[in-house]
């Protein structure tokens, strides 16, 4: 990784004048970040009123066929909420959404919000037990499903502990034609129909200390976990990336492709775009061919991005609208130093709001000022602490304290708890616990671990390094390799697997690679397992590569020993043992030699 210029006070000052014309707004951000009152009421639903008060006839939300201001849209909210209300869904209640990116998601969303119910976003990629633990882990007693997903939710159903009440909305115009709901379902864009546009009274008495959210991540172990993204978190993204740092007005519209299930779309870009009356226009998936059609078509002054979607973007061939393209801004996580630079070049783009900040955690970062290859400044109390790889746990002195590393020197983030940045954590409070750093500086003092890897380059500003743990980072998504060593496991077969994130060329992050141990006298049949890995693992998180290996090396307590499988990655020369490649549009593995090895490397192949 590219090492980000240290940043000295003088070189931060001259940055300053650039900024004046934005320091209201700057301001008024900062307001929002540093209320520390949780029991203030204000939400997502209170912001959502507050632009419809605003800018009443600027779009709110577009697509390819619809176009609604926001005064039609919060109207649209509130009738949901009033139907959901009937329904039961009250204050606190759970109420999972299974819908593709398309405009009834961010009305059942902003219904949700004003009725201070919690919304837990299902990743729409999750399918089989994955996908029921998700569902039962947030106690949803209440479900909403587009029609898109429908059969994937029907061959869970019976294995949730109670899925009475399930709300059907149709693949299409829901507004126009709800359309007939199939057996077992209700029709809630019919449910809404008739039902008062005024905005319910349970807006108003939502707080800072409410849940907003629930967010799946894969951490670092197992199955999915539900993080709790409250309101208060949600509006200091209004205040941080919203107000102090896009400071979009009604005239901008942002281009959204990443999925809602994500944080970075239903937080910090639906926040962003709220904070100044700004038009969001939604595309179902993510296609690098129609990305800059779209930008035209809607005429987009931003857009949300993670690491490899801009990779995506750079690798396609040039074409004529991306040439003097209505882009400004773009902001998300993720976009590695090696192709900053060019993709600010090549396609215009002024400003590159880079962030850093995670579901569960306390802290973030903004590049408020617009600064190269970092995520940017964060407000919060933080440090950049030493820490032991080896043994994968922080360094202590001989007092037990924690030791600060030096400016531009890598260490694990931390961020302090306290009643300004309070740590929101998990549903489980098992998992909260274990990620809190206790004694750090002093005694009695509480530290929310990150578990990144972060160089500190000078006025509050810092670079993302890596990630610790097994976990590695596949498409924007966190993969964890217990869950996918358990699936791979579960083939008839399979004795071992050791899974492990291993580099592509050219690409972000790491994909997954596994290491097997199968049964004596069984070989591999890499079509069959291919279709396991669908059936059972999100496309992100199954393996790339397979090695065989004879014997499977643990350490005293029984764990797998990867330092050497991750050094030797797929390369034919240095594993010495049958090696496997599943490349893209391959249904199964195929054997992989020296000549197929070389052709990846060269980057013949676009994964």
């Amino acid at each position: 990784m590219s090492q980000a210029e240290l940043i000295s006070p003088l070189r931060f000052i001259t940055r300053l004048p650039g900024n004046l014309p934005r320091l209201p707004r700057m301001l008024l951000g900062l307001y929002y970040t540093g209320i520390r009152n949780r029991e203030k009421r204000l939400s997502l639903g209170w912001a959502l009123e507050r632009a419809a008060r605003l800018y009443p006839q600027r779009p709110a939300v577009i697509d390819e066929e619809r176009r609604l201001s926001y005064a039609e849209f919060n109207a649209w909210c509130n009738r949901l909420a009033h139907a959901l209300k009937e329904q039961g869904v009250v204050h606190g209640c759970v109420v999972a959404v299974m819908l593709e990116n398309r405009i009834e998601v961010l009305a059942v969303l902003g219904a949700l919000a004003k009725l201070g119910a919690i919304a837990a976003l299902v990743n729409t990629t999750q399918r089989g037990k994955v996908l029921s633990h998700s569902l039962n882990l947030v106690k949803a007693r209440h479900f909403v499903a587009g029609d898109e997903l429908r059969g994937a939710f029907e061959e869970v159903r019976h294995e949730l502990d109670d899925a009475r009440r399930c709300y059907w909305v149709a693949d299409g115009d829901s507004l126009g034609d709800p359309g007939d709901a199939p057996p077992g379902w209700l029709n809630l864009m019919r449910l809404a129909l008739g039902r008062s546009s005024g905005n319910p009274v349970e807006t108003g008495e939502v707080r800072l200390k409410d849940p907003c959210f629930y967010i799946y991540t894969s951490g670092t172990t197992g199955l999915p976990k539900a993080s709790i993204l409250s309101h208060g978190k949600w509006i200091k993204a209004y205040g941080g990336f919203g107000h102090s740092g896009l400071g979009l007005t009604e005239r901008d519209v942002f281009y959204l492709t990443l999925p809602c299930y994500h944080n970075n779309a239903v937080t910090v870009s639906w926040a962003s775009v709220l904070a100044g009356g700004a038009a969001i226009a939604l595309r179902r998936k993510f296609s690098a061919s129609n990305f800059w059609k779209d930008v035209a078509r809607y005429q987009a002054t931003c857009f949300g991005y993670i690491g490899e979607l801009c990779r995506y973007l750079l690798n396609q061939p040039p074409c004529a609208e991306e040439r003097g393209n209505s882009l400004s801004g773009m902001i998300g996580n993720g976009l590695r130093p090696a192709i900053w630079a060019e993709f600010k070049a090549r396609f215009g783009i002024e400003r590159v709001m880079e962030f850093y900040a995670s579901s569960e955690g306390n802290i973030g970062f903004t590049n408020v000022f617009n600064f190269d290859n970092t995520v940017g400044f964060s407000p919060a109390t933080f440090a950049i602490v030493r820490y032991d790889l080896e043994n994968d746990r922080p360094l202590r002195d001989p007092r037990g304290f924690l030791q600060e590393v030096a400016k531009g020197e890598s260490g694990l983030l931390i961020s302090e708890i306290s009643p300004k940045w309070p740590f929101d954590g998990y549903t489980d409070p098992a998992k909260s616990e274990a990620v809190i750093l206790r004694d750090v500086f002093r005694p009695g003092d509480a530290w929310f671990n990150t578990g990144d890897l972060m160089r500190g380059i000078g006025c509050k500003h810092a670079q993302f390094v890596d990630r610790l743990g097994d976990t590695f980072r596949w498409k924007g998504e966190n993969v964890s390799t217990t869950e996918v060593e358990n699936t791979l496991g579960a083939f008839p077969g399979v004795e071992d697997a050791v899974v492990y994130g291993v580099e592509i060329p050219g690409t972000n992050g790491r994909c997954g690679m596994a290491a097997l141990r199968l049964t004596a006298g069984q070989h591999l049949d890499g079509q069959a397992l291919a279709a396991h890995l669908d059936r059972e693992l999100p496309g992100y998180a199954s393996p790339l590569f397979l090695r065989l290996l004879e014997e499977v090396e643990t350490t005293g307590t029984f764990k797998y020993k990867k330092t050497e499988l991750k050094q030797q990655a797929y390369d034919p020369e240095a594993v010495g043992a049958p090696l496997f490649a599943r490349l893209p549009g391959d249904a199964g593995f195929r054997p992989l030699d020296a000549q197929l090895y070389q052709a990846i490397q060269r980057g013949e192949f676009r994964f």
